[in-house]
Protein backbone atom coordinates (compact mmCIF):
# COMPACT_ATOMS: atom_id res chain seq x y z
CA UNK A 1 0.00 0.00 0.00
CA UNK A 2 1.38 3.41 -0.97
CA UNK A 3 2.25 5.99 1.69
CA UNK A 4 -0.45 8.61 2.33
CA UNK A 5 0.91 11.75 4.07
CA UNK A 6 -2.64 12.92 4.82
CA UNK A 7 -3.49 9.80 6.81
CA UNK A 8 -4.54 10.40 10.44
CA UNK A 9 -4.74 6.72 11.37
CA UNK A 10 -4.69 6.25 15.16
CA UNK A 11 -3.74 9.87 15.82
CA UNK A 12 -5.54 11.19 18.92
CA UNK A 13 -7.29 14.44 18.05
CA UNK A 14 -9.11 16.69 20.53
CA UNK A 15 -11.91 18.73 18.93
CA UNK A 16 -13.75 21.48 20.80
CA UNK A 17 -17.10 22.72 19.55
CA UNK A 18 -17.71 19.22 18.24
CA UNK A 19 -21.47 19.34 18.81
CA UNK A 20 -22.29 21.34 15.68
CA UNK A 21 -21.11 23.22 12.60
CA UNK A 22 -17.44 23.22 11.71
CA UNK A 23 -16.42 21.26 14.82
CA UNK A 24 -18.89 18.49 14.01
CA UNK A 25 -17.69 18.24 10.41
CA UNK A 26 -14.06 18.11 11.56
CA UNK A 27 -14.90 15.22 13.89
CA UNK A 28 -16.73 13.31 11.15
CA UNK A 29 -14.02 13.81 8.53
CA UNK A 30 -11.08 13.15 10.87
CA UNK A 31 -12.74 9.86 11.86
CA UNK A 32 -12.91 8.96 8.17
CA UNK A 33 -9.14 9.50 8.03
CA UNK A 34 -8.63 7.00 10.85
CA UNK A 35 -8.17 9.32 13.84
CA UNK A 36 -9.33 8.67 17.38
CA UNK A 37 -11.38 11.68 18.40
CA UNK A 38 -12.07 13.28 21.77
CA UNK A 39 -15.25 15.28 21.19
CA UNK A 40 -15.68 18.22 23.56
CA UNK A 41 -18.85 20.26 23.91
CA UNK A 42 -21.53 21.38 26.34
CA UNK A 43 -24.44 19.28 25.09
CA UNK A 44 -24.28 15.49 25.36
CA UNK A 45 -27.21 14.92 23.00
CA UNK A 46 -25.57 17.00 20.28
CA UNK A 47 -22.22 15.27 20.79
CA UNK A 48 -23.95 11.91 20.49
CA UNK A 49 -25.47 13.10 17.21
CA UNK A 50 -21.98 13.93 15.97
CA UNK A 51 -20.71 10.55 17.12
CA UNK A 52 -23.52 8.77 15.26
CA UNK A 53 -22.20 10.22 11.98
CA UNK A 54 -18.59 9.21 12.59
CA UNK A 55 -16.76 6.06 11.57
CA UNK A 56 -15.49 3.54 14.14
CA UNK A 57 -17.64 4.89 16.99
CA UNK A 58 -15.91 2.67 19.53
CA UNK A 59 -12.60 4.50 18.98
CA UNK A 60 -13.87 7.91 20.13
CA UNK A 61 -14.62 9.63 23.43
CA UNK A 62 -17.22 12.22 24.42
CA UNK A 63 -16.42 14.81 27.09
CA UNK A 64 -19.24 17.10 28.19
CA UNK A 65 -17.75 20.28 29.63
CA UNK A 66 -18.15 24.04 29.44
CA UNK A 67 -14.74 25.32 28.37
CA UNK A 68 -15.02 28.45 30.49
CA UNK A 69 -14.78 26.20 33.54
CA UNK A 70 -11.02 26.17 33.02
CA UNK A 71 -10.35 24.22 36.22
CA UNK A 72 -11.91 21.12 34.66
CA UNK A 73 -9.83 21.10 31.50
CA UNK A 74 -6.80 19.37 32.98
CA UNK A 75 -9.02 16.54 34.21
CA UNK A 76 -10.72 16.28 30.81
CA UNK A 77 -7.42 15.94 28.95
CA UNK A 78 -6.04 13.48 31.52
CA UNK A 79 -9.07 11.29 30.85
CA UNK A 80 -8.52 11.57 27.08
CA UNK A 81 -4.91 10.42 27.51
CA UNK A 82 -5.94 7.54 29.78
CA UNK A 83 -8.64 6.31 27.38
CA UNK A 84 -7.32 7.14 23.90
CA UNK A 85 -3.62 7.82 24.39
CA UNK A 86 -1.40 10.87 24.24
CA UNK A 87 -2.73 13.75 22.15
CA UNK A 88 -1.39 14.25 18.63
CA UNK A 89 -3.58 17.18 17.67
CA UNK A 90 -6.12 19.81 18.64
CA UNK A 91 -8.81 21.56 16.61
CA UNK A 92 -10.13 24.50 18.59
CA UNK A 93 -13.47 25.09 16.86
CA UNK A 94 -15.40 26.36 19.87
CA UNK A 95 -16.35 30.01 19.72
CA UNK A 96 -19.02 32.59 20.42
CA UNK A 97 -20.03 35.66 18.45
CA UNK A 98 -21.76 38.82 19.57
CA UNK A 99 -22.91 41.39 17.02
CA UNK A 100 -23.02 44.74 18.80
CA UNK A 101 -22.44 48.35 17.77
CA UNK A 102 -19.73 50.12 19.73
CA UNK A 103 -22.18 52.06 21.89
CA UNK A 104 -23.72 48.83 23.22
CA UNK A 105 -20.51 46.94 24.00
CA UNK A 106 -19.96 46.34 27.69
CA UNK A 107 -17.17 44.81 29.74
CA UNK A 108 -19.07 41.56 30.43
CA UNK A 109 -19.60 40.93 26.71
CA UNK A 110 -15.92 41.48 26.00
CA UNK A 111 -14.77 39.25 28.85
CA UNK A 112 -17.07 36.37 27.88
CA UNK A 113 -16.21 36.39 24.17
CA UNK A 114 -12.49 36.71 24.85
CA UNK A 115 -12.54 33.95 27.45
CA UNK A 116 -14.26 31.42 25.18
CA UNK A 117 -12.50 32.37 21.96
CA UNK A 118 -8.98 33.00 23.26
CA UNK A 119 -8.23 32.28 26.91
CA UNK A 120 -9.69 28.76 26.88
CA UNK A 121 -7.77 28.00 23.68
CA UNK A 122 -4.49 29.04 25.28
CA UNK A 123 -5.26 27.00 28.39
CA UNK A 124 -6.01 23.87 26.35
CA UNK A 125 -2.83 24.25 24.32
CA UNK A 126 -0.84 24.64 27.53
CA UNK A 127 -2.34 21.44 28.96
CA UNK A 128 -2.12 19.37 25.79
CA UNK A 129 1.46 20.39 24.99
CA UNK A 130 2.61 19.32 28.46
CA UNK A 131 5.01 16.37 28.33
CA UNK A 132 2.58 14.05 30.11
CA UNK A 133 -0.12 14.65 27.48
CA UNK A 134 1.90 15.29 24.32
CA UNK A 135 1.93 12.73 21.54
CA UNK A 136 4.52 12.62 18.76
CA UNK A 137 4.41 15.27 16.02
CA UNK A 138 1.71 17.19 17.87
CA UNK A 139 -0.18 19.78 15.83
CA UNK A 140 -2.69 22.45 16.87
CA UNK A 141 -5.26 24.12 14.61
CA UNK A 142 -7.18 27.17 15.82
CA UNK A 143 -10.34 28.23 13.98
CA UNK A 144 -10.26 32.01 13.62
CA UNK A 145 -12.25 34.03 11.05
CA UNK A 146 -11.70 36.48 8.23
CA UNK A 147 -13.33 38.91 10.67
CA UNK A 148 -9.97 38.80 12.44
CA UNK A 149 -8.31 40.02 9.23
CA UNK A 150 -10.80 42.45 7.67
CA UNK A 151 -13.10 45.04 9.22
CA UNK A 152 -16.82 44.46 9.73
CA UNK A 153 -19.23 46.82 11.47
CA UNK A 154 -20.78 45.49 14.65
CA UNK A 155 -18.18 42.75 15.14
CA UNK A 156 -15.58 44.68 17.13
CA UNK A 157 -15.46 42.27 20.07
CA UNK A 158 -15.63 39.11 17.96
CA UNK A 159 -13.07 40.42 15.46
CA UNK A 160 -10.67 41.37 18.24
CA UNK A 161 -10.86 37.87 19.71
CA UNK A 162 -10.31 36.20 16.35
CA UNK A 163 -7.44 38.54 15.55
CA UNK A 164 -5.91 37.55 18.88
CA UNK A 165 -5.93 33.90 17.80
CA UNK A 166 -3.98 34.79 14.68
CA UNK A 167 -1.39 36.75 16.66
CA UNK A 168 -0.94 34.18 19.41
CA UNK A 169 -0.49 31.48 16.76
CA UNK A 170 2.68 33.23 15.57
CA UNK A 171 4.15 33.60 19.06
CA UNK A 172 3.22 30.06 20.13
CA UNK A 173 4.75 28.68 16.92
CA UNK A 174 8.12 30.11 18.03
CA UNK A 175 7.73 28.86 21.59
CA UNK A 176 6.47 25.37 20.75
CA UNK A 177 8.77 24.55 17.82
CA UNK A 178 11.60 23.29 20.08
CA UNK A 179 9.15 20.66 21.36
CA UNK A 180 8.40 19.56 17.80
CA UNK A 181 4.89 21.07 17.90
CA UNK A 182 3.24 22.82 14.95
CA UNK A 183 0.47 25.37 15.45
CA UNK A 184 -1.54 27.08 12.72
CA UNK A 185 -4.73 29.04 12.32
CA UNK A 186 -7.58 28.84 9.80
CA UNK A 187 -9.68 31.93 9.02
CA UNK A 188 -12.90 30.88 7.25
CA UNK A 189 -15.27 33.19 5.44
CA UNK A 190 -19.03 32.63 5.59
CA UNK A 191 -19.60 28.89 5.97
CA UNK A 192 -22.97 27.26 5.35
CA UNK A 193 -23.47 25.70 8.76
CA UNK A 194 -27.07 24.86 9.76
CA UNK A 195 -27.11 28.05 11.87
CA UNK A 196 -25.94 30.18 8.93
CA UNK A 197 -28.50 28.59 6.61
CA UNK A 198 -31.26 29.48 9.06
CA UNK A 199 -29.92 33.02 9.33
CA UNK A 200 -29.82 33.48 5.57
CA UNK A 201 -33.33 32.06 5.15
CA UNK A 202 -34.71 34.89 7.28
CA UNK A 203 -33.13 37.65 5.18
CA UNK A 204 -34.73 39.48 2.30
CA UNK A 205 -33.28 38.89 -1.16
CA UNK A 206 -31.49 42.25 -0.96
CA UNK A 207 -30.04 41.50 2.49
CA UNK A 208 -28.96 38.03 1.39
CA UNK A 209 -27.23 39.41 -1.70
CA UNK A 210 -25.35 41.93 0.43
CA UNK A 211 -24.24 39.15 2.76
CA UNK A 212 -22.97 36.77 0.08
CA UNK A 213 -21.54 39.17 -2.49
CA UNK A 214 -17.79 39.18 -2.74
CA UNK A 215 -17.29 35.44 -2.27
CA UNK A 216 -15.73 34.69 -5.65
CA UNK A 217 -16.31 30.93 -5.35
CA UNK A 218 -19.64 31.17 -3.52
CA UNK A 219 -20.23 30.51 0.16
CA UNK A 220 -18.16 27.86 1.89
CA UNK A 221 -19.06 24.39 3.12
CA UNK A 222 -18.00 22.95 6.46
CA UNK A 223 -15.91 20.40 4.55
CA UNK A 224 -13.81 23.24 3.10
CA UNK A 225 -12.61 23.92 6.63
CA UNK A 226 -12.41 20.31 7.81
CA UNK A 227 -10.28 19.32 4.81
CA UNK A 228 -7.86 22.14 5.61
CA UNK A 229 -7.74 20.94 9.22
CA UNK A 230 -6.92 17.41 8.08
CA UNK A 231 -4.00 18.74 6.05
CA UNK A 232 -2.68 20.80 8.98
CA UNK A 233 -3.00 17.84 11.37
CA UNK A 234 -1.32 15.40 9.01
CA UNK A 235 2.34 14.72 8.29
CA UNK A 236 1.87 16.57 4.98
CA UNK A 237 2.08 19.87 6.88
CA UNK A 238 5.34 18.98 8.64
CA UNK A 239 7.05 22.22 7.56
CA UNK A 240 4.19 24.64 8.21
CA UNK A 241 3.78 26.49 11.49
CA UNK A 242 2.71 29.93 12.71
CA UNK A 243 0.51 30.51 9.67
CA UNK A 244 -3.01 31.84 9.19
CA UNK A 245 -4.65 29.95 6.33
CA UNK A 246 -7.51 32.00 4.86
CA UNK A 247 -10.33 29.81 3.53
CA UNK A 248 -12.86 32.30 2.19
CA UNK A 249 -13.62 31.60 -1.46
CA UNK A 250 -11.59 34.64 -2.49
CA UNK A 251 -13.51 37.18 -0.38
CA UNK A 252 -10.46 38.85 1.16
CA UNK A 253 -8.81 39.36 -2.23
CA UNK A 254 -11.33 42.07 -3.16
Amino acid sequence: MSFNPFNLKDKVIVITGASSGIGRQCAIDCSMMGAKIALIGRNRESLNETLSQMQNNEKHLISVVDLIDIRKLDEVISNVVNVLGKVNGLIYAAGVQKTLPLKLINENDMEYVYKVNVICAVELIKIISNNKNRGVNQKHVLISSISGVIGRAGLTVYSASKGALISLTRSLAVELAPKGININCISPGTILTPMMKNFLSELSDKQKMKRVEGFLLGLGKTTDVSNTCIFLLSNASRWITGQNIIVDGGYSTR
